[in-house]
């Protein structure tokens, strides 16, 4: 009788997910297990050097067992050849050759890093960068040549559940894991998200928190949202993505603090690493969001030639490094709650369990080698932007 009644003490002391926020609870918190932990590998930004820098991170996929990889787009520099793929043996092309190595660069892609992933039998997600948008590349090229990995079964399955009138791929798109829902968004060029975006990504929010079954949503996209701590590097490079950014983190804070759900927000575009992105002045003062900080992470070091960081990065913040993010979901034993862990690739196995292996580089110039591993960085020190005035969202 005492353990039944310790019992019925503890259930009534539940909590839905973010209610620590503070806010009123609008329906009754679920009785929720134990559940076991599960893993996914989340980067982004593999242009310049990311030959070198993907297989080590499939092999640490591999090694934590990860359920699937996401990558967050910018798979190559596409404006001049890579000097990955200039440094691979046996490769004739020069730094002149643009045309015949725009031509060739997605199919180096698929190759060398993707490749890597298909070895270990490690599903991929992709998501659209900027990068992947340069000309002569467009979004229609995109979604043909890259299909499989964005319009995968899982992923048209949840489209047609959706919505089953809905037609073939898209570059914005979400799918279920367990109790998590994933949505990629596009924010790949100025004038995202437009306004059939954000209606989708709005009516995808509403069924989240409708459905009890979901415990926490995770949005992944390039650029992180405007007012970061990398604005100048971000959704603030257009009106209209300040605009519709500020839109999609409002949305994302009421599902968190009135829908009780757990909110996670990826991002890649800045190259280095950085957590808690949106504790900023401008959201801590945010009225409309009453000062809510969501969790947020960029994790641009896939390869991508390396950015300096801005004066008031977190100290966690790291630059001049490659690496992953390592997701643990439920992790502790918490249901829908989600730890995320910087991993960084080394140069060598003696420097850590990550790192580029010897099989790897000799697939490169010397000089290729050097540059990737001991160079590749941008000293051109991080800009200002300024904060437009907040507007309201259209309902």
């Amino acid at each position: 009788m005492k353990f039944l009644l310790t019992m019925l003490v503890l259930s009534s002391t539940l909590v839905s997910p973010g209610s620590s926020h503070g806010q009123k609870r609008n329906r009754k918190a679920p009785q929720l297990k134990k559940l076991q932990e599960w893993h996914f590998i989340v980067s982004g930004d593999s242009r310049n050097c990311g030959d070198f820098i993907m297989p080590a991170i499939a092999n640490g996929a591999s090694r934590h067992k990860a359920v699937f990889y996401w990558h967050l787009g910018d798979f190559r520099a596409m404006r001049a050849p890579d000097q990955d793929f200039l440094g691979e043996i046996g490769q004739s092309l020069t730094i002149n050759d643009i045309k015949q190595y725009q031509d060739r660069a997605w199919d180096d892609f698929l190759k060398m890093q993707i490749g890597p992933f298909e070895k270990h039998g490690i599903p991929v997600f992709l998501g659209i960068g900027n990068h992947e948008l340069i000309p002569p590349k467009t979004r229609e090229q995109y979604l043909e040549k890259f299909a499989k990995w964005i319009d995968g079964p899982q992923i048209r399955e949840q489209r047609l559940k959706d919505d089953s009138s809905a037609g073939g791929a898209r570059t914005y798109y979400r799918w279920r894991q367990s109790a998590v829902d994933f949505i990629n968004l596009d924010n790949g060029s100025n004038e995202q998200f437009d306004s059939q975006q954000l209606a989708w990504f709005n009516k995808v929010l509403k069924q989240d928190v409708d459905d009890p079954s979901v415990l926490t949503i995770v949005v992944g996209m390039h650029k992180s949202l405007p007012d970061s701590i990398s604005n100048w590097h971000s959704m603030a490079e257009s009106p209209e993505g300040t605009r519709s950014g500020r839109c999609v983190y409002k949305s994302l804070v009421k599902a968190q603090t009135e829908g009780h759900k757990r909110v996670y927000v990826l991002a890649s575009h800045s190259h280095f690493y950085m957590p808690d992105i949106y504790n900023t002045d401008f959201w801590r003062s945010n009225q409309s969001t009453k000062g809510v900080i969501l969790p947020g992470w960029i994790v641009g070091t896939a390869g991508a030639v390396r950015y300096r960081l801005p004066d008031n990065s977190p100290k966690e913040a790291r630059t001049d490094v490659y690496g992953y993010l390592a997701a643990t979901v439920n992790a502790g034993g918490r249901p829908g709650a989600i730890d995320f862990q910087f991993k960084q690739i080394r140069n060598n196995k003696a420097e850590g369990d990550d790192f580029v292996s010897d099989e790897v580089k000799k697939m490169f110039s010397s000089q290729a080698q050097q540059y990737c591993l001991n160079g590749n960085s941008d000293m051109a020190q991080p800009k200002l932007l300024p904060e437009p005035p907040d507007t309201p969202c259209p309902e």
